[in-house]
């Protein structure tokens, strides 16, 4: 719908909605640049502390995207008259204490009366102009990293019908709530082209992003995937997530798969991710020093592609 509002000229809008990016960067000086964003939604884990920490760290990531360090943070909550307010304080500890692992603050908030719980954070962040990233600079020959496995929302559907293991259960959890901040500093010591974080747009929704504020074409090596145990089996279950049939939907065209590439896997490409990893795209020189630095930290990164010409379609899948 940003389509429709009338386009921002302004030079020191250095990221606007133009290339659907994760955040919202405008230069304030010659050395500094402001990174702004926001998000909320409702709940996809019982444990009020448990969510408010995957909420904060999903809303971190679009700052740690754009290659900025998150500074302060205003809670957003709806919240029903009828849950206990314990429930709220346990939300808003657990985004707390997210944000100061992040090494940021929380400053307040705002917050309405509604019929479903929401909870998220507004964040401002900062950034060197000239060291921003954005989705928009992958180039052909590049390689492409992920940070995190895929298949929360598949687990998270689990949940909902009982299905998901406890172990599969908490690993979710796990990748939900860990931050993307040993990944951008990972990729800000290497140096690299482009970077996006995956969401609710899933793998390819992000991708397809990519390559098209790019002008490439991405092509995915979906053996090389990473994804969390136990999603494959749910997967072929029909633990689908209605967010996956319509980022499927929306992609059409854009996104050829090999016909190797069993129905399951797709789904997961495909499947909506709360709090997911970083696509990064880095030249091929420095693939090898971006992976090796991502070991050390322990961040679960895997190569999973590489950025091509431009051709009939934005993402091949094989």
């Amino acid at each position: 719908m940003l389509r429709h509002l009338p386009k921002i000229n302004d030079p020191n809008l250095l990221v606007g909605p133009e290339t659907s990016d994760d955040a919202a960067v405008y230069r304030v000086s010659d050395d500094t640049a402001v990174i702004q964003t926001l998000d909320f939604f409702p709940p996809m884990v019982d444990d009020p502390y448990i969510f408010g920490q995957i909420a904060a760290a999903n809303a971190l990531s679009d700052v740690y995207a754009m290659g900025g360090r998150p500074l302060l943070a205003l809670n957003i909550v709806c919240f029903p008259n009828c849950l206990d307010v314990k429930v709220l304080k346990e939300i808003l500890r657990g985004g707390a204490d997210k944000v100061n692992e992040a090494g940021a603050v929380i400053a307040g908030g705002h917050s309405v009366e509604d019929n479903e719980p929401k909870y998220g954070l507004a964040v401002c962040g900062i950034v060197q102009p000239d060291k921003m990233l954005s989705n928009s600079g992958a180039v052909p020959g590049d390689m492409l990293v992920l940070t995190k496995p895929l298949g929360t929302g598949i687990i998270n559907t689990a949940i909902k019908g009982d299905i998901a293991s406890e172990e599969t259960a908490a690993l979710a959890v796990k990748y939900m709530s860990m931050l993307n901040n040993k990944a951008a500093e990972a990729m800000l010591k290497v140096g690299v082209n482009a970077c996006t974080d995956i969401t609710g747009f899933g793998f390819l929704g992000h991708a397809a992003e990519m390559a098209r504020a790019s002008n490439v074409t991405l092509e995915i090596w979906s053996k090389e995937c990473p994804v969390i145990p136990g999603v494959k089996d749910l997967a072929m279950m029909g633990m689908i997530p209605a967010g996956a049939y319509n980022n499927r939907y929306h992609l059409g065209d854009n996104v050829v798969f090999d016909l190797s590439v069993p129905r399951e896997i797709q789904d997961v490409l495909f499947d909506p991710q709360t709090s997911g990893g970083l696509l990064i795209s880095v030249s091929k020189n420095k693939a090898h020093h971006l992976m090796e630095i991502l070991k050390q930290e322990q961040v679960p990164a895997a190569l999973v592609g590489c950025v091509t010409s431009k051709n009939n379609t934005l993402i091949s899948v094989r």
